[in-house]
């Protein structure tokens, strides 16, 4: 894939410190093997909001997916609904949501950005509900774009990529013809908001962003709440009080996060704040997390501090790169077949033995993670 693409797909904001920690994080905390343990029967099944998956994980929302293959989001949703865990699809997509909801078998959810009046998103929620949308998850950690000097040094205007970045793309001809068949990709779901005369690609991406209010509050939590009716989840959340305050604002769980390392930088990792958050909830309402899943040993650290579930947003994109839908599923499945391959290793059986007296933290002098 041309390097633009790359840095799209791999980048974070700033230093790129909190995307650094991301993975970092996953590092400091080491198993506590049991031995002796009948492991022949095990199995990851767990609910994921009342319903039962083969495996407790989501894949994330991105946005701009028909960057990295055309129908993107369509791939991502049919490589879902194989593995048989829901699919997150963004405001930013570039397939309307009604094209991804026949994806057979798909648990559909939508990703909401607000921006411009409150009428997009009431838009939006009013056709999520028509297509059969499970779930929905407001992204609140978003309203300030973050840093992200590679984006810039790709341009010479908002419009305009720069020579390099064109002649670079010219070196990638499969990629253009998986991608750019039918030229650059559309926000599919946004854009009849959008003025005319600014529907291009990358002048519709700065419109959207110029206007995402930075009101947005805990008011708009409520609005939403009152106007949609099942399952809202909200996504990006990194401070405990904000956890808290989430209790009581009438939402289905929270989706803790740094938006893939893109938005601030130098935050903590979401596995940083899982164990106190799972404490402040408790059972009351689900805590998942996202940032940094890549292994199925990450999968399995998370569930033991605390998640009920993961976002996976780069592994399943690394696979639609490099093969399509089958490369998405593959990915999928890796996480899986990793992920039950470790538990026996682990003397774990099901999800209930994935609890914090497996884990040790090297900060903490190799003490157990209950202590």
């Amino acid at each position: 894939m041309p390097r633009f693409v790359l840095e799209y797909l791999e980048g974070g904001a700033g230093d790129e410190a909190t995307l650094s920690r991301e993975r970092a994080a996953f590092a400091d905390w080491r198993f506590m093997p049991h031995q002796l343990v009948d492991v022949a029967d095990r199995t990851l099944e767990a609910p994921i909001l009342g319903k039962i998956a083969p495996i407790p994980a989501v894949v994330a929302p991105t946005g701009l997916n028909g960057l990295f293959r055309r129908r993107g989001d369509i791939l991502l949703a049919q490589a879902a609904a194989k593995a048989g865990i829901p699919f997150t699809q963004s405001t930013m997509s570039n397939e309307r949501m009604e094209d991804v909801a026949v994806v057979p078998g798909l648990r559909h959810w939508w990703q909401l950005y607000i921006f411009g009046p409150d009428e997009i998103w009431q838009e939006l929620l009013r056709r999520a509900e028509t297509c059969g949308v499970e779930a929905l998850a407001l992204t609140t950690n978003a309203q300030i774009f973050g840093n992200r000097e590679w984006d810039a040094r790709t341009r010479i205007s908002r419009s305009m990529p720069s020579p390099a970045t064109l002649f670079d793309a010219a070196r990638h001809p499969r990629w253009a013809a998986m991608t750019l068949s039918r030229g650059m990709p559309v926000f599919r779901n946004v854009i009849d908001f959008v003025p005319k005369e600014r529907r291009s690609f990358f002048d519709s991406a700065f419109w959207i962003r110029e206007q995402m209010p930075q009101s947005l509050s805990w008011r708009d939590v409520a609005k939403i709440r009152q106007r949609w009716r099942g399952p809202f989840l909200l996504k990006g959340l990194l401070n405990l009080e904000d956890v808290r305050r989430a209790l009581d604002s009438g939402v289905d769980g929270v989706i803790l996060g740094s938006h893939g390392g893109r938005q601030a930088d130098w935050a903590i990792s979401a596995l940083d704040l899982l164990p106190q958050a799972r404490e402040i909830v408790g059972d009351r309402f689900a805590p998942m997390m996202s940032g940094g899943i890549r292994r199925g040993t990450d999968l399995l650290k998370a569930l033991a501090l605390g998640a009920d579930a993961v976002l996976a947003g780069r592994a399943p994109l690394y696979g639609l790169c490099a093969a399509g839908a089958g490369g998405a599923a593959c990915a999928l499945e890796l996480l899986r077949e990793e992920a039950l391959d470790e538990m026996g290793q682990l003397g774990a059986v099901s999800r209930a033995d994935l609890t914090p007296e497996l884990l040790v933290s090297a900060h903490q002098g190799f003490r157990p993670a209950s202590k």
